[in-house]
């Protein structure tokens, strides 16, 4: 999770894009706690290969790994050389059964998988293979090629960013060999190098296959993924019981953060609004809405407002990062 997110500026000039909350929670906390429901032996430790976001975030990961009853390690990706790079920054905590997941999106699916299987790479159908990884496989949903971005048609078999590996060593040495001699796919060090190559040496890699892709790219896709989200989970899609609803109407799903506070309003439905904010007068849907953001006499459809925002007197489709000020 070393990128800077620049598809999702503002909301990332001040926050790293996999710790923007979606549906009322971080997109890495997702991420972990799904794979942590379906590891049927726990997880031990948590590795967050980050770039430099200050002594904050990283106790925020800490405590997402907390969460689970596993240990939180950092690790920096201080140049951007490719995902297999970013993976090997973590080679420490690359031994014994591992899952390597990318944090910036979310899926619908089953992750429950026989931990001894060699392993498995998971994929989803795309319309357009052209701009992945994909995979070609057998009759047995094994794995007989890995290829980056390719140019001419081979499969359309995306790889979605999550793979598990019965030995996390054997990952590392690979990408130490790509390292150690410089190669490079396309300008950078891909995991389809590194895959290809054990997949050469005899590892057999299963395909699994996810239910959804929830894509968190940019502005539009973050709010997609929210409103699927407050549909897939309607636990989560809750009023917490400190905030406060004066003469205003709630449209489920929605979900509300602590000490909110919404006055004479209607909000919803697919809005998700976070801790210690005001909403005055106003009419919101499909959107998304930080913590301690102030908003009077405002009518908003598909907007995305960051933290501490004072905004009023608009009918807009907007996207405001952190600290913005605009009143009319």
């Amino acid at each position: 999770m070393a990128g800077r997110g620049s598809r999702l500026r503002p909301h990332t000039l001040t926050v790293p894009k996999p710790l923007l909350p979606v549906a009322g929670k971080p997109i890495v906390q997702r991420i972990v706690e799904d794979l942590a429901a379906n590891c049927p032996e726990g997880i031990e430790e948590v590795a967050f290969i980050i770039g430099d976001f200050g002594e904050a975030v990283e106790q925020q990961l800490r405590d997402i790994a907390g969460l689970i009853g596993a240990k939180g390690s950092i690790y920096y990706q201080r140049t951007p050389q490719g995902p297999a790079h970013a993976i090997y920054c973590a080679a420490q905590s690359l031994s014994g059964p591992c899952v390597v997941a990318f944090a910036d999106t979310l899926f619908k699916a089953n992750f429950s998988f026989d931990t001894a299987g060699e392993g498995i790479i998971w994929v989803q159908k795309v319309e357009n293979p052209a701009s992945f990884g994909v995979v070609k496989m057998d009759d047995n949903h094994f794995i007989t090629d890995f290829v980056e971005k390719p140019k001419e048609f081979v499969s359309d078999k995306a790889i979605v960013g999550i793979y598990y590996f019965k030995e996390g060593a054997g990952l590392r040495n690979e990408i130490a060999h790509m390292l150690e001699h410089n190669l490079r796919d396309k300008g950078e060090f891909q995991i389809t190098t590194a895959l290809e190559s054990m997949k050469n040496k005899g590892l057999r890699f299963e395909a699994a296959t996810i239910e959804e892709w929830l894509d968190c790219g940019n502005k539009d896709n973050v709010l997609n993924t929210n409103s699927r989200l407050l549909n897939l989970k309607p636990q989560e899609a809750t009023v917490h019981e400190s905030a406060v609803i004066n003469n205003s109407v709630i449209i489920p799903p929605c979900y509300i953060g602590a000490a909110t506070q919404i006055n004479n309003s209607v909000i919803g439905p697919f809005v998700s609004i976070g801790d210690n904010s005001t909403i005055d007068r106003s009419v919101i849907l499909n959107s998304m809405i930080q913590n301690e953001t102030i908003l009077k006499h405002v009518n908003l459809d598909r907007a995305m407002i960051g933290n501490q925002v004072e905004y009023s007197g608009s009918k807009a489709t907007i996207s405001l990062g952190d600290y913005s000020k605009h009143t009319s």
